[in-house]
């Protein structure tokens, strides 16, 4: 197995270099920037070969939204964490939807930290995995592809992070089947993530603004009250 590269952008020293010691501590190689002009230039410059990237929110200049933002448009792939001093959930909700797969608030502990970047490492590993024998699975107008980890709605591709793929495929294998949000988070993020369940409800919204003709009336991922979400079809 690869090593997997990780992308650091913080700009306070004694936490980046706290974040640095321990990744490499357990066999992560890593790149560490102080500035998100930084982080995209360093990106740019290696062709995009990193796992992981860990944005703090908080930079003067190009911030990490911002940066998170210009990384998603990069690659649809690539795992993305954001980090927080703040606990707002505005801040988290504002991070999902622009692209990134899960946040930590600070402070945290170390065994948080390598537990989130394992997590979204083993999704990105997923697309480089070998594929199920079935190859596409057909839902109404969408086709969802197993081998190349895509989907399409009518025929046209809709651009998906891997979470997202991975809910959709999770849906896929149990239509008309209600989920409730602890199974969903468990699927997706492991049996140990350390978040709650609103990092489902905000990628199931990022996710209908794509594949819903109209996302606050959606008539594909249906919300069960009080429980989850339904793949279903309309009649």
């Amino acid at each position: 197995m690869s090593v997997k590269r990780i992308l650091v952008c913080e700009d306070e020293d004694s936490i980046r270099e706290f974040i640095v010691i321990n990744l490499m501590r357990v066999g992560y190689e890593v790149i560490d920037v102080n500035c998100g002009e930084e982080a995209l230039r360093v990106f740019d410059e290696s062709n995009g070969s990193f796992d992981v990237a860990l944005l703090d929110i908080m930079m003067p200049g190009i911030d990490g939204f911002q940066v998170c933002k210009k990384l998603r448009e990069r690659s649809a792939t690539m795992g993305i964490i954001m980090l927080s001093a703040k606990s707002q959930e505005m801040d988290k909700v504002s991070s999902l939807m622009l692209g990134a797969d899960d946040y930590i608030t600070k402070p945290f502990s170390i065994s948080e930290l390598i537990a989130r970047v394992d997590a979204v490492c083993r999704r990105v590993n997923m697309t480089h995995t070998k594929p199920e024998t079935a190859t596409n699975i057909i839902s109404g107008p969408f086709t969802l592809n197993l081998k190349s980890r895509t989907v399409l709605k009518n025929g046209q591709p809709i651009v998906l992070t891997q979470v997202e793929y991975q809910i959709m495929e999770y849906f896929f294998k149990n239509q008309n089947t209600a989920l409730d949000r602890t199974s969903i988070l468990s699927h997706i993020w492991g049996e140990s993530y350390y978040g709650d369940e609103k990092i489902v409800d905000v990628n199931i919204r990022r996710i209908r603004m794509k594949i819903e003709d109209e996302p606050s009336n959606p008539q594909y991922i249906l919300t069960i009250w009080g429980y989850g979400y339904k793949w279903s079809m309309p009649n």
